[in-house]
């Protein structure tokens, strides 16, 4: 997933199938890894059948800014290509239609794609759909409207939403969203959200503590839409939050966004002495997990 937003770059108009890259060598390089992947899946079930595999997607909800058909046939462009090209290969096992139709327009050659491959993807899907969320985005075929950025990809502002520090939108009822999106994809498959979290400014006072209300808030929705999610019999399994401590963040190489319950004193300076201080956010999360969910 991480290479197909790489390809994306930075949202700058509405998504097109022939505004994609091209290069054969980045679809064979992807097609790989689905390989590699069912290979280790098929390789997990054979030493233990009770394994339960899963996959490290980034799924990013998107929104039509407006009920203008263009906007909504670009976002559901969008959404295929983002979303659903490598999890309709990981958990269906086969290549969806309207990738080997983006193959066909742009002249790629698919031939990487054996009959063997195709065999492996079918025995090597993987047993749960888990995946980040984080923010959602909106799509328009208008280029005059404001455009926020935000993990890496960015979209339309919503102007229903608030935003992070880094512009990011904090949408919570997006993860209850995307999981009644998967689920009425994969009917069949369990989800479980391996990273959701808040990066934002953590500043340490004079008596050590470290208050972050605003990361409490944003898990609070969060979780509460996800608890919505499976009053709703969605199958959700588990939730982990990114992350446990403070570390260098992916998407802007820096320490001064932080998303841990726990405050690492280490400065983008190269100042700090690496010390680890609980921030007000690391006893609310302990409790959360001691009441499995029940106390937010």
């Amino acid at each position: 997933m991480e290479w197909l937003m790489n390809q994306f770059g930075t949202y700058k108009e509405p998504i097109a199938l022939s505004a994609l890259p091209s290069s054969p060598k980045r679809y064979e390089a992807v097609h790989n890894q689905f390989v590699a992947s069912a290979l280790a899946v098929k390789v997990a079930h054979e030493l233990d059948m009770g394994l339960q595999v899963g996959c490290m997607l980034c799924n990013i909800p998107w929104y039509p800014l407006s009920p203008n058909p263009k906007d909504v046939l670009a976002t559901q462009t969008r959404d295929q290509i983002f979303n659903y090209y490598c999890g309709d290969i990981m958990v269906r096992g086969e290549y969806p239609t309207f990738v080997l139709d983006f193959f066909k327009k742009n002249n790629i050659d698919a031939s990487f794609i054996t009959e063997e491959d195709k065999q492996t993807l079918k025995e090597g899907t993987v047993d749960l759909y888990t995946f980040s969320y984080y923010m959602s985005n909106c799509i328009t075929a208008d280029p005059t409207v404001e455009i926020v950025g935000g993990n890496i990809v960015g979209g339309a502002k919503n102007p229903y939403l608030d935003i992070s520090d880094w512009v990011w939108q904090i949408d919570p009822e997006g993860i209850k969203y995307v999981l009644k999106n998967l689920h009425d994809r994969y009917p069949h498959t369990p989800f479980m959200i391996v990273e959701n979290g808040f990066g934002g400014v953590d500043k340490m006072e004079e008596d050590g503590s470290i208050h972050d209300p605003y990361r409490i808030e944003y898990l609070r929705k969060h979780i509460g839409a996800l608890k919505e999610a499976v009053d709703e019999v969605i199958p959700v399994i588990g939730y982990t939050a990114w992350g446990p401590i403070d570390l260098v963040s992916v998407s802007t190489g820096e320490m001064y966004k932080r998303y841990g319950f726990i405050y690492v004193d280490r400065h983008d300076d190269g100042t700090g002495d690496y010390s680890r201080h609980r921030k007000d956010s690391f006893d609310w999360f302990k409790n959360v997990i001691a009441t499995n969910g029940e106390v937010l």
